[in-house]
Protein backbone atom coordinates (compact mmCIF):
# COMPACT_ATOMS: atom_id res chain seq x y z
CA UNK A 1 0.00 0.00 0.00
CA UNK A 2 0.90 3.42 -0.84
CA UNK A 3 1.18 6.42 1.46
CA UNK A 4 0.16 9.54 1.05
CA UNK A 5 -2.22 8.63 -1.78
CA UNK A 6 -4.71 11.12 -0.87
CA UNK A 7 -3.93 14.19 -3.62
CA UNK A 8 -2.35 11.79 -5.82
CA UNK A 9 -3.46 11.27 -9.02
CA UNK A 10 -4.95 7.59 -10.67
CA UNK A 11 -6.99 5.68 -13.44
CA UNK A 12 -9.26 3.78 -13.24
CA UNK A 13 -8.78 0.47 -14.06
CA UNK A 14 -12.57 -1.18 -13.96
CA UNK A 15 -16.17 0.15 -14.30
CA UNK A 16 -17.89 2.39 -16.88
CA UNK A 17 -15.73 5.11 -16.13
CA UNK A 18 -12.46 2.68 -17.13
CA UNK A 19 -9.09 4.80 -18.26
CA UNK A 20 -10.53 8.09 -17.17
CA UNK A 21 -8.13 10.14 -14.35
CA UNK A 22 -8.76 11.19 -11.11
CA UNK A 23 -7.91 12.73 -8.02
CA UNK A 24 -8.18 10.60 -4.80
CA UNK A 25 -9.16 12.85 -1.71
CA UNK A 26 -9.73 10.29 1.01
CA UNK A 27 -9.03 6.93 1.60
CA UNK A 28 -10.07 4.41 4.07
CA UNK A 29 -9.50 0.80 4.49
CA UNK A 30 -10.13 -1.11 1.06
CA UNK A 31 -11.68 2.22 -0.47
CA UNK A 32 -10.86 5.48 -2.25
CA UNK A 33 -12.84 8.65 -3.10
CA UNK A 34 -11.82 9.60 -6.29
CA UNK A 35 -13.04 13.54 -8.23
CA UNK A 36 -12.13 14.56 -11.46
CA UNK A 37 -14.14 18.27 -10.79
CA UNK A 38 -16.43 17.39 -14.11
CA UNK A 39 -18.57 14.35 -13.99
CA UNK A 40 -17.98 13.45 -10.18
CA UNK A 41 -17.26 16.93 -8.35
CA UNK A 42 -16.44 17.16 -5.30
CA UNK A 43 -19.76 17.23 -3.51
CA UNK A 44 -20.13 13.24 -4.93
CA UNK A 45 -16.90 11.67 -5.28
CA UNK A 46 -16.48 8.13 -6.42
CA UNK A 47 -16.21 5.10 -4.11
CA UNK A 48 -14.03 3.00 -5.81
CA UNK A 49 -11.97 -0.41 -4.28
CA UNK A 50 -8.21 0.24 -4.33
CA UNK A 51 -7.29 -2.86 -6.71
CA UNK A 52 -9.57 -1.50 -9.64
CA UNK A 53 -7.70 1.80 -10.03
CA UNK A 54 -3.59 2.49 -10.80
CA UNK A 55 -1.74 4.98 -8.46
CA UNK A 56 -0.29 7.58 -10.77
CA UNK A 57 2.98 8.61 -8.81
CA UNK A 58 2.47 12.82 -10.24
CA UNK A 59 1.18 15.05 -7.58
CA UNK A 60 0.10 18.35 -7.39
CA UNK A 61 1.97 19.31 -3.79
CA UNK A 62 -0.60 22.34 -2.60
CA UNK A 63 -2.64 20.31 -3.25
CA UNK A 64 -2.16 17.50 -0.97
CA UNK A 65 -1.08 20.04 1.60
CA UNK A 66 -4.52 21.74 1.33
CA UNK A 67 -6.25 18.30 1.59
CA UNK A 68 -4.13 17.34 4.70
CA UNK A 69 -5.31 20.62 6.52
CA UNK A 70 -8.49 20.04 5.47
CA UNK A 71 -8.76 23.61 3.45
CA UNK A 72 -11.49 24.13 1.01
CA UNK A 73 -10.43 23.10 -2.59
CA UNK A 74 -12.47 24.21 -5.87
CA UNK A 75 -13.43 21.90 -8.80
CA UNK A 76 -12.04 23.89 -10.62
CA UNK A 77 -8.28 23.29 -9.08
CA UNK A 78 -9.20 19.31 -9.63
CA UNK A 79 -10.24 19.86 -13.15
CA UNK A 80 -7.23 21.87 -14.02
CA UNK A 81 -4.74 19.38 -12.27
CA UNK A 82 -6.18 16.85 -14.23
CA UNK A 83 -5.77 18.89 -17.85
CA UNK A 84 -2.33 19.81 -16.87
CA UNK A 85 -0.98 16.21 -16.51
CA UNK A 86 -2.83 15.16 -19.51
CA UNK A 87 -1.29 17.67 -21.71
CA UNK A 88 2.38 16.77 -19.99
CA UNK A 89 1.83 13.47 -20.84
Amino acid sequence: MIENEVGMLAFSRAGHDKDEIFIIIRADGEYVYLVDGKNRPLARPKKKKRKHIQIIHDKDENLMTRLEKGLQIFDDEIKRIIKLYKQSN
